[in-house]
């Protein structure tokens, strides 16, 4: 067992960098430490994860504290990666910007767009989802680190289904790409296989394992429903909050089709205060629109396809600097691309 003094020197209560109090009280980071140094503890790292303000499987639940999905503008420190040598993490995304002097389009008008898209009914719904995710890890003690993984689940006949996360950035193709994998950031291959997971046959009628409806009414029930399991609420108090996590969630479980993306622009188009913002290149590349809402502390953003009315991906950004944590207003603190 370390003696008193290699346990007082990991702890560093009193760091080089930080205010000399002399014979004074010390601050609040140096008591949680000799806290812990009393009880035996050495220093720990705690790490909030910020992933797609969505879903709820077992990664996503490791959880984001300040806002449901996920990312943020950070330099990487190259002693977090573990020397001088490492190579340098690829910066996080800067927040989306919309296009100078480009014409928002309407929720309105993109309901009759999407409308239009869904005459036909194709494409189809389907069970499950392929999406591209950035994800924030944070921690009391190191600075902010961004996390990109791309998430496959398809589902068979028999209603067995597999999961395929792997290391990706579509930005920096055949670089080494940030992963918390053991608990600690390093870097690893493009392509690194995080997990491949099997999943026996399953069936539930609870959304959003439930096949999602096609009508606006139906859809906005059925969010209500995922934003609240179990608890009996009117659909009409779904808020614009819980209706983009709860979308993010559905979007986790679904690609959908056709008439199931019209109806979800209908459910968006009576969201209060969602606001048309202009034209946007999504972070695959891909043209869309662009719809913002401010709460709080957090702005998010809706991408819609600009013909058919389908999500593209969910943006959330800092609107206040959370100095304890290393951000700043204007970084991006999460972001999920949805592909069919």
């Amino acid at each position: 067992m370390p003696d008193e003094l290699e346990l007082l020197g990991r702890a560093d209560p009193v760091p080089a960098d930080g205010p000399h109090f002399g014979d004074g009280p010390l601050d609040h980071r140096a008591e949680r430490h000799l806290q812990r140094l009393l009880r035996g503890e050495g220093p720990r790292r705690r790490v909030r994860l910020l992933p797609r303000p969505h879903g709820r499987t077992p990664r996503a639940r490791l959880v984001w504290s300040i806002a449901a999905t996920a990312v943020v503008l950070v330099t990487v420190l190259t002693a977090l990666l573990g020397g001088a040598s490492t190579p340098a993490a690829v910066a996080a995304p800067r927040p989306l910007a919309v296009r100078a002097h480009s014409t928002p389009v309407s929720l309105r008008d993109m309901t009759a767009l999407a409308d239009a898209a869904a005459a036909d009914g194709s494409p189809d719904l389907r069970k499950g989802t392929h999406v591209q995710v950035w994800a924030l890890g944070m921690s009391d003690d190191k600075p902010p680190v961004t996390l990109p993984e791309e998430r496959v689940v398809r589902w068979r006949a028999d209603a067995s289904h597999t999961e395929l996360v792997v290391a990706t950035d579509p930005r920096s193709p055949g670089r080494p790409v940030l992963t918390d994998e053991g608990g600690e950031p390093r870097l690893v291959a493009e392509g690194h296989v995080l997990s491949r997971t099997s999943y026996p046959p399953s069936w539930s009628d609870a959304p959003p394992e439930a096949p999602p409806p096609h009508s606006a009414d139906a859809l906005r029930a059925y969010l209500t429903e995922v934003a609240r399991p179990g608890v009996h609420r009117d659909p009409a108090a779904l808020s614009t909050a819980e209706l983009f996590d709860a979308v993010g969630e559905l979007l986790d479980h679904w690609t959908l089709g056709a008439r199931e993306s019209a109806a979800l622009v209908r459910v968006f188009a009576q969201a209060h205060g969602l606001r048309p913002a202009g034209q946007v290149t999504d972070r695959l590349g891909r043209p869309g629109q662009a719809y913002v809402y401010d709460a709080g502390a957090v702005r998010r953003m809706l991408v819609l396809e600009p013909r058919t009315g389908s999500v593209l991906g969910m943006e959330a950004t800092f609107l206040r600097n959370d100095p304890e944590y290393g951000v700043k207003a204007g970084d991006v603190m999460g972001y999920s691309a949805w592909m069919r």
